[in-house]
């Protein structure tokens, strides 16, 4: 199965073509360009360098979210467009659960993982996993402890201590290198991994629930917010205002 996966959630994002259970190729994005300067043109860029055509993929992979709102609805809305006009299914996945699944790809069995992506006004998106002994990549290889939220680091933190009680011995994403130093103070023996490209583990993921029969219909790819987007909560404040 020849699967083509975008990222969208950061300035950068990513692309990959994997197929089967292998990344073929992944290319971080131009971030000095808009996502919606860039696409599908980086897509089509991907897929040509390996003499294909859009048509050659079976799958189309993207994610859901959280991060930038504005990629998030070019990214999800390229993919959707690209599957129709092929007949194509897609696969969505949070770019949370991305991050997770590649901190775990070498990870023992037990080991909890934390994916902090920085959603900005001081602020992370979360969530908490345990790795189990399902194979890297695949939905049964992660447990999800909590589903994904959006708040203080140290906030967040004391939650976990008190509400959870399983303390993550892994950090990964740009909002775990942004507030290691929360981290370290809470969890000293803590390891902060930097942010991979995430495309390519989407793209493997993909196949894996793919071949379970989790896909869907192009429209039924809904953006994963997490918090309201920006625009929303000002139209709210100026109707309160007037």
């Amino acid at each position: 199965m020849r699967v083509m996966a975008l990222d969208t959630t950061t300035r950068a994002g990513s692309v990959a073509l994997a197929e089967d259970d292998r990344i073929v190729d992944e290319r971080i994005g131009d971030e000095t360009r808009t996502h919606a300067e860039r696409l599908p043109g980086e897509l089509l860029a991907i897929a040509g360098a390996h003499h294909l055509t859009l048509a050659d993929i079976d799958l189309y992979a993207v994610a859901s979210g959280p991060g930038l709102f504005t990629g998030l609805r070019i990214g999800i809305a390229t993919i959707q467009g690209l599957a129709f006009v092929h007949a194509r299914r897609v696969v969505a996945v949070t770019a949370l659960d991305a991050l997770a699944h590649t901190a775990a790809a070498d990870a023992l069995s037990g080991t909890v993982i934390a994916s902090w992506m920085d959603a900005h006004r001081r602020d992370v998106f979360a969530a908490l996993y345990r790795v189990t002994a399902g194979a890297p990549f695949t939905p049964e290889r992660l447990e999800t402890i909590e589903e994904p939220t959006v708040g203080d680091p140290a906030e967040t933190l004391e939650r976990w201590r008190t509400a959870i009680g399983i303390p993550p011995s892994v950090f990964a994403g740009d909002g775990a290198v942004r507030y290691a130093g929360a981290i370290a103070s809470a969890h000293p023996a803590a390891r902060v991994l930097p942010p991979p490209l995430l495309a390519g583990a989407i793209g493997r993921l993909a196949v894996a629930l793919a071949s379970r029969g989790t896909t869907l219909d192009p429209t039924g790819v809904h953006p994963v917010y997490v918090r309201r987007p920006d625009a929303e909560l000002a139209r709210e404040e100026k109707r309160g205002a007037s």
